[in-house]
């Protein structure tokens, strides 16, 4: 049925249906003018010969609005009112309200479905509405045709818990193809290290993807001039390549730089999604620990994945991606250890290059170690995986053969970028 509300006037119709019943035109031209059908035209000749003053074809809601309880109407009061203050609150970084956080709240702590059109009406009417900032959106088409084709990876310091007084980083990455996050950890620090071990867990889960899509932090790129002190003070090898980088290296994946933080917007927009709800959490569930934020951090991710829709996509990431998987539609390659190393740890490690001195010994900052089983004068690539915050197990290669395993603690060790 044509809705005529939209398209005519009350006035222009009225003047039809006239000249009809004047007889000026007949049925069919009226019917092609209006769009409607010949049952639909007699409703509307009966309507306005049983009432020609009060006809109208304006919609009207014949059902009555479901009347919410009052004790729903409170709870969404409440809800709202916490949005203000979290709003108004320098300290916290909350800009604007958040309806379909607090429809979820009320689900959760209330055991109440409301509607967010019900819960933005309220908002609405009570002085609880701010209009939306245009934000620019780049990049929003999905460039890639298969899953783990090009893998999105970053860090964010942001701070995720106000509370804590702090801030942290939060390391990402994310499948282009269907903007599923792989991995999402929260840090009071940024190393190479954890870097490293996000590359370890994504790949050793999902297997190896075709490329990685980086920015130009010194962690994955090193720049002549720009790193020079850097590189003098803190880089462990001799080589320009990072550690991360040539961790990819071994694992024959490709690293592709964004060059401006446009170019990153794809895993931009995670970012913003989860400020906005995880720093709401975590300032009304009054948290201050890291390991709590984390905790949080993994139901979020949880929702983003099986229940958020893509706005591109028009599907939740995590069905996309499996759903690529079955299709045969993915570039991820099963880990294989190559040729040569023995372990995992041999490919997702620091490395460090020295040459064993007349006393079979070498040196790492200040530490003195012995090397079993190599002589004087050989070049020994050590590859140092760290087991926990406290110890590291160092493997040496020499020749291309592991010559020698120790175990040393990580402040013995003293890098910079464990």
């Amino acid at each position: 049925m044509a809705q005529l509300h939209k398209k005519f006037t009350d006035d222009q119709v009225i003047e039809l249906l006239g000249k009809y019943l004047r007889k000026e035109v007949g049925r069919r031209y009226i019917q092609e003018i209006l769009g409607i059908n010949k049952t639909r035209f007699f409703a509307l000749i009966k309507a306005y010969c049983d009432n020609p003053v009060q006809f109208s074809i304006q919609y009207v809601r014949k059902v009555k609005t479901r009347e919410i309880p009052k004790e729903i109407e409170n709870n969404i009061l409440k809800e709202l009112s916490i949005e203000k203050k979290l709003i108004e609150d320098e300290n916290v970084p909350v800009l604007s309200y958040n309806y379909s956080y607090i429809k979820d709240r009320l689900e959760k702590d209330y055991k109440q479905k409301v509607s967010l059109p019900t819960i933005i009406d309220r908002a609405r009417k009570n002085d609880f509405y701010l209009k939306k900032r245009k934000r620019t959106v780049h990049d929003r088409e999905v460039l890639t045709n298969y899953a783990g084709e090009l893998i999105q990876h970053d860090s964010s310091h942001h701070l995720w818990a106000p509370n804590a007084g702090e801030k942290w980083y939060l390391i990402t990455s994310l499948d282009d193809f269907s903007r599923y996050i792989l991995y999402a950890q929260l840090l009071k620090k940024e190393t190479s290290w954890a870097h490293i071990l996000a590359l370890q867990t994504t790949i050793l889960k999902h297997g190896l993807p075709f490329s990685y899509y980086v920015d130009c932090h010194s962690i994955f790129r090193f720049v002549q001039g720009r790193d020079s002190l850097w590189r003098k003070h803190h880089k462990l090898t001799d080589e320009a390549d990072p550690q991360w980088k040539q961790v990819l290296y071994d694992c024959n994946v490709k690293i592709i730089y964004a060059l401006s933080p446009q170019a990153k917007g794809k895993i931009e927009r995670p970012y913003q999604w989860l400020q906005d709800r995880l720093v709401r959490t975590c300032v009304r569930d009054n948290v201050t620990d890291i390991k709590q934020a984390q905790r949080i951090l993994n139901h979020e991710i949880h929702r983003y994945n099986y229940r958020q829709v893509h706005s591109t996509t028009q599907e939740a990431p995590y069905f996309r991606f499996q759903k690529a998987l079955k299709e045969g539609k993915s570039l991820l390659r099963e880990f294989k250890i190559r040729h040569l190393y023995q372990s995992a740890k041999d490919i997702f490690c620091l490395r460090l290059d020295r040459t064993v001195d007349p006393y079979r010994k070498i040196s790492i900052n200040t530490m003195i170690l012995k090397v079993n089983d190599a002589k004087s004068g050989d070049k020994v690539n050590i590859r140092i995986y760290p087991l926990n915050n406290s110890l590291s197990e160092l493997r040496f290669w020499c020749n291309g053969r592991l010559v020698d395993v120790q175990r040393a603690k990580n402040q013995d060790l003293n890098l910079s970028i464990l």
